[in-house]
């Protein structure tokens, strides 16, 4: 666990007036222990929070003095780092005014859109306190939930801690249904029952997260980056509120390409599923062979090659397809960070839309 920068202290209390008559030569002291203070960043991703983002400062700004958690630690948001992600709507000049407003706001600019957990990422490589908690946009997330994370984190000594929502998703019951789908398929093929439970609103160790954003690849999923370079991860409880008056950026086909991402880069396994597809189609084969044999030497049965033959190259054709697709991902993965495909850039001035034609 990360030691705060306001490491505990001890003040010496003198116990008598050394500068009274009859004082003696040497003064008893008493080490009187003082909690430390915990620093935290906070890090938005920023794509369409145009109408929320007042919202959310304005929540921000009384945990940017100190605070107590329920467990008794003192902690302070330090920094709110709003990075901008290219968005569609006017969000870039609302975080210029939060920015001139509140010491506390500093922007990141993007050169271009690069998703949700690039942009996380590089707000991770500017966050400069000893826990960075990540919370989205939309006002699902409670910033004063961050207390309940950093209990969890400290007590436990965990090096992550993750929300677990008390409550369904405010989605619809279709999204929820596909999203713990995906999630329940992602553990089982990966055999790790703690990638499927992990959330936008999560709580790391400051050196931690900078140090994986600093060396985080290009199409490398964020929480899959998290697990690879830690072990004591943990859950919180936490309550979800609704959305704010803010749509959704994510369609069913980006939610469906975040989960295909995930699959590539929690490694191998999916590669070795591939295998033991082709050892199944073989066994398949064999068994499909010698059936046809034993019907026309045993049942004196006519093989009529021309049906069994289309099923049985469809069949072939289609898993060879399939492998052939799934190791192309991954080639194309590889050859991504081997290229030096830079997961974000940072800018020096926020990218704007240009004039309407």
């Amino acid at each position: 666990m990360q030691a705060s920068p306001a490491s505990p202290t001890t003040s010496r209390v003198s116990a008598s007036d050394p500068g009274s008559a009859g004082s003696p030569a040497s003064s008893a002291s008493i080490p009187t222990e003082v909690a430390p203070l915990f620093r935290v960043s906070l890090v938005v991703p920023v794509y369409r929070g145009e109408r929320t983002l007042r919202t959310l400062v304005g929540e921000v700004e009384p945990l940017t003095h100190e605070q107590r958690t329920a467990g008794g630690l003192r902690f302070e948001v330090i920094e709110i780092l709003l990075v901008h992600d290219c968005g569609p709507d006017g969000s870039d000049r609302v975080i210029e005014a939060l920015a001139a407003e509140f010491a506390f706001v500093r922007p990141v600019w993007l050169s271009r859109n690069y998703g949700q957990h690039a942009a996380t990422l590089a707000g991770m490589a500017s966050a400069v306190g000893d826990w960075v908690a990540t919370i989205d946009e939309d006002g699902q997330q409670d910033p004063a939930d961050i207390a309940i994370l950093l209990d969890e984190a400290v007590c436990s000594c965990l090096q992550l801690v993750y929300a677990r929502p008390t409550n369904p998703p405010p989605h619809g019951w279709m999204r929820n249904t596909f999203s713990r789908t995906a999630k329940a398929i992602t553990s089982r093929i990966l055999g790790n029952d703690q990638i499927g439970r992990f959330n936008s609103f999560r709580l790391v160790d400051g050196e931690i997260a900078r140090t994986l954003a600093a060396y985080c690849g290009n199409g490398v999923y964020l929480d899959v980056g998290l697990f690879w370079i830690t072990q004591r991860i943990g859950h919180a409880p936490i309550h979800l509120r609704s959305e704010m008056d803010r749509p959704s950026g994510y369609s069913y086909l980006r939610l469906l390409g975040h989960f295909w991402n995930l699959i590539l880069t929690t490694g191998t396994r999916p590669l070795r599923l591939i295998t033991l597809l082709g050892l199944g189609s073989m066994v398949l084969a064999v068994l499909i062979g010698a059936y046809a044999m034993y019907g026309h030497f045993a049942g004196r049965i006519p093989v009529q090659g021309w049906a069994s033959l289309l099923i049985v190259v469809a069949f072939f054709s289609g898993s060879i397809l399939m492998a052939l697709g799934v190791i192309a991902e991954y080639l194309a993965v590889t050859m991504g960070i081997v290229m030096g495909k830079p997961l974000y850039v940072v800018a020096t001035r926020p990218t704007r839309r240009g004039p309407a034609r």
